[in-house]
């Protein structure tokens, strides 16, 4: 009997690409093909294949629209907003998303942002390679973690690592969920569900962990910006337009917010000009906050 034909459609690095097709079960085969290649190739290549995973790497619709024998579209990324979902339900191709493989890893580096800004640490380490040792930090510009209300914009898988992880640094946590949790879950994870207004209006830290969809689209905008605390700071580890980057900017300007840890953007990568990278308040990384060797592996085996 023939092996059931995957074919990986991947924008990584090969030796990455070629860890996660090593996790192809017995009776399967995995064939590779980078994401640059031609649609002529990817179109030939799908044509034959039973199952599709896709990471990093549009699926154009006339590759989608070639995939005849498919029965599946696996991605490997908890995100499903590029993909063409209208046309998958035209052809009867169904998608499944990756949630929780890489949920640990984005919110390690949640709270690595959290803290960076309240310590001010990449001020301070330009500082000491700079020879200015410790004047940027004046004794009132840096704070702690206990006591602060952190606000979770989504209690998904990523929202509760993050819920569990700041609760050990004694912070308490609110959050908004369009599905709220049942009460035992509630308190079993601490958490106590309040209202979007109430969320940012409230919050000492506000992070987003929500997919992005029509209705987050902006969902953190100039209004509910400005009706935060002047203390409070902003996080996002979810997709770059849930924030709308514009007002994000203005308010970091006009100091209604006293800082932002971002990992998405609108528009990446993000270009050198961006105002965003000329504030000391604002710690920018390059949507790399799910990519772990760890994760890699629980990448694979849940797909």
């Amino acid at each position: 009997m023939p092996a059931v034909s995957i074919l990986f459609l991947h924008g990584l690095r090969e030796n990455i690409a070629r860890h996660i097709a090593s996790y192809t079960p017995q009776g399967f085969d995995t064939t590779i093909l980078d994401g640059d290649t031609s649609v002529a190739e990817q179109v030939e290549a799908v044509a034959a294949a039973d199952y599709l995973i896709v990471y990093a790497a549009p699926l154009p619709d006339e590759v989608l629209r070639a995939a005849r024998r498919a029965r599946l579209v696996q991605l490997l990324a908890a995100g499903y907003d590029r993909m063409n979902l209208a046309l998958m339900r035209e052809l009867g191709i169904p998608c499944a998303n990756n949630g929780g493989a890489n949920s640990r890893a984005v919110a390690d580096q949640t709270v690595l942002l959290m803290l960076a800004l309240y310590r001010r640490l990449l001020v301070a380490v330009k500082s000491t390679r700079e020879g200015t040792w410790n004047r940027p930090i004046d004794g009132k510009n840096t704070f702690e973690m206990a006591g602060k209300l952190v606000g979770i914009l989504g209690m998904g898988s990523i929202g509760a690592q993050v819920a569990r992880r700041v609760q050990g640094f004694e912070a308490s946590v609110q959050y908004h969920d369009l599905n709220r949790l049942t009460v035992e879950a509630e308190r079993e994870l601490q958490v106590t569900g309040v209202s979007l207004e109430e969320l940012f209006r409230t919050s000492d830290i506000l992070t987003c962990h929500t997919p992005l969809t029509a209705g987050t689209r902006h969902i953190v905008n100039a209004e509910r910006l400005a009706s935060m605390k002047p203390t409070a700071i902003l996080i996002n580890t979810s997709r770059g337009p849930v924030v709308s980057q514009a007002a994000l900017t203005e308010s970091l300007r006009r100091g209604e917010i006293a800082g932002a840890g971002l990992d998405v953007f609108e528009q990446e990568p993000l270009t050198s000009d961006n105002p965003l990278l000329k504030m000391d308040n604002v710690v920018a990384t390059p949507h790399s906050a799910g990519t772990t060797w760890d994760a890699w592996s629980r990448r694979a085996e849940f797909a």
